[in-house]
């Protein structure tokens, strides 16, 4: 269904977190919202776990993380929440994985990833996670592929992506894996490929048109968005420099083909790293950096039935660089970059009704 314009959308501002941090690790279970390590005020990863229980708006401290890491993934198994790959105190790659048992209140040490790697895409399909890319100790992009099968506690190599990256976005459709973007070194990717689970086998997709760094992307009602993000010079082009963009580019899972959107069509604020979701037949934009001096704070919304952009309401903290989890009709804003690592925990909300 829908939701009419930005009317339907409000704001819910949550108690902050005892602990500021970027590029944390966030995970949502049985009405639990856990907060996995990060980076602090000075700069270096935390093994600081913390959790907000929805129902009293308190949070808790929990057991800290095995090993202190930032910018790692998160995949809920059950009762658990199985933190895999980032980047340790000494900026080294991880390749530890970890599970919190939720029921226990504790950690266990799983099976390692065949690799270290931070930036590692994480997806789940029926109990199992698949862990596709990163970057190594080299810091060279990987191209590794392997599926992680909680009975057996082990992870299995499966054929790799056509193209290494890392810090890729990812998206289950079908019984298929799409993964989209990420980078090579300071380098953009643009390539766009499906991993078929059934198969076992990768199919490339043409290319995203235009080369952009910290773009933001979603899914919905079968298409694939690609937007703003900072806009890299051609290869012959040796006088111009990156710069923010407001660029749209739509991928018809149907058809198989991009399409740039028109100007008109193009996101109000131009922006880069950050918050993009699915909200009730909208794509979101939210924060980030732009031509600003300082983080946005401007929200904005694509209507997939009015096909047009719409201003919501804005941030009540302006912050890039935020961890975001999508729990029903919530995305939630987590920590992330206001003038210093930032404590606030906010949700976009579809109000009651829509």
């Amino acid at each position: 269904m829908s939701a009419g314009g930005g009317r339907a959308f409000a704001w819910q501002v949550f108690p902050p977190m005892p602990t500021c941090r970027v590029y944390s690790t966030v995970a949502h279970q049985d009405g639990q919202l856990l907060v996995l390590g990060g980076c602090g005020r000075a700069g270096l990863p935390l093994d600081t776990a913390e959790t907000l229980d929805m129902a009293s708006h308190t949070w808790l401290a929990l057991a800290p993380l095995p090993t202190a890491r930032a910018g790692a993934a998160a995949v809920v198994l059950g009762k658990q929440v199985l933190v895999v790959g980032g980047v340790d105190e000494v900026q080294s790659p991880v390749a530890a994985v970890e599970a919190f048992l939720m029921d226990e209140g504790r950690w266990e040490r799983r099976a390692t990833l065949p690799q270290a790697a931070m930036g590692v895409a994480t997806v789940e399909r029926d109990g199992m996670v698949y862990a596709l890319g990163g970057m190594g100790p080299d810091t060279a992009p990987q191209a590794q592929v392997c599926v992680y099968e909680p009975r057996r506690d082990c992870w299995l190599s499966l054929p790799s992506m056509p193209t290494p990256c890392y810090g890729a976005s990812t998206f289950l459709h079908g019984n298929k894996i799409y993964v989209l973007g990420g980078r090579q070194g300071k380098l953009p990717v643009t390539a766009f490929e499906a991993f078929d689970l059934e198969a076992r086998t990768w199919t490339r997709h043409p290319s995203l048109p235009s080369r952009r760094a910290f773009a933001g992307c979603a899914m919905a009602e079968g298409s694939v968005f690609s937007l703003g993000g900072l806009q890299q010079p051609g290869p012959h082009n040796f006088y111009s420099r990156p710069h923010f963009v407001n660029t749209v580019e739509m991928f018809d899972l149907e058809h198989g083909s991009w399409t740039k959107l028109p100007r008109s069509l193009r996101m109000r604020d131009k922006r880069a790293d950050f918050v993009v979701g699915s909200l009730g037949g909208h794509i979101v934009a939210i924060g980030g950096l732009g031509n600003q001096p300082c983080p946005l704070g401007s929200v904005e919304s694509f209507s997939l039935a009015r096909r047009r952009w719409e201003a919501l309401p804005a941030m009540p903290t302006a912050r890039c660089s935020c961890s975001s989890l999508q729990a029903g009709p919530r995305l939630f804003v987590i920590g992330g970059v206001a003038q210093g690592p930032s404590q606030a925990v906010e949700a976009l909300c579809l109000r009651d009704g829509v």
